[in-house]
């Protein structure tokens, strides 16, 4: 029997032409006007098929039927405007083409976007921990700039990481022990 092996891709939505978000004490920095709330109207259906529309416009035919059967949204979170997406491991990087050319999300929406993959693992647990990390850390920092009076609690959440300390990239590609990869960057 032949396991299919997936990579999980953790993306954000941003807005960069959002309206400047405000707060008790005056204007968020640049830094935090781009992490909006998603609308309720972004459904995983909605995201699939702007990956799908994505890949076809991209790769053509040969790329829509590479992620046809793999594709899946697992998680989509429209409060954080994060989601977790799930595709083979050799077709993972059509998907995150794709989702780089990304201008502004469909029609019902028709909102201008960037995509910005934050991580591509092969398993959904340590996406999702990637996930609650970033969200407490934007929580915290958040905070810091509305009461400004927690200074040392923005590094102790962050150092405190629920016991996960050997992968420090953000972006990299996270190995699983019958997931090793040649030093060439090829699959074995």
């Amino acid at each position: 029997m032949v396991r299919l092996k997936n990579r999980y891709l953790l993306i954000n939505i941003l807005y960069p032409t959002s309206a400047p978000a405000t707060s008790v004490s005056g204007t968020v920095p640049d830094a935090l006007k781009f992490y909006q709330p998603t609308s309720d109207k972004l459904t995983p259906q909605l995201l699939l098929r702007l990956i799908r529309d994505g890949v076809a416009e991209l790769f053509g035919d040969y790329g829509a039927g590479m992620i046809g059967g793999s594709l899946q949204v697992k998680y989509l979170s429209p409060p954080t405007s994060t989601a977790i997406i799930r595709v083979t491991r050799s077709h993972y990087r059509l998907v995150w083409a794709a989702l780089s050319f990304v201008t502004k999300l469909p029609k019902p929406l028709d909102t201008p976007c960037v995509i910005h993959v934050m991580r591509v693992s092969g398993t959904i647990r340590k996406a999702e921990e990637e996930a609650i990390r970033r969200a407490r850390e934007s929580v915290l920092r958040a905070r810091l700039i509305i009461g400004g009076g927690a200074q040392g609690l923005l590094k102790e959440v962050i150092t405190a990481d629920d016991g996960d300390d050997e992968d420090a990239s953000m972006d990299g590609i996270e190995d699983d022990e019958d997931d090793e990869m040649d030093e060439d960057g090829t699959d074995d």
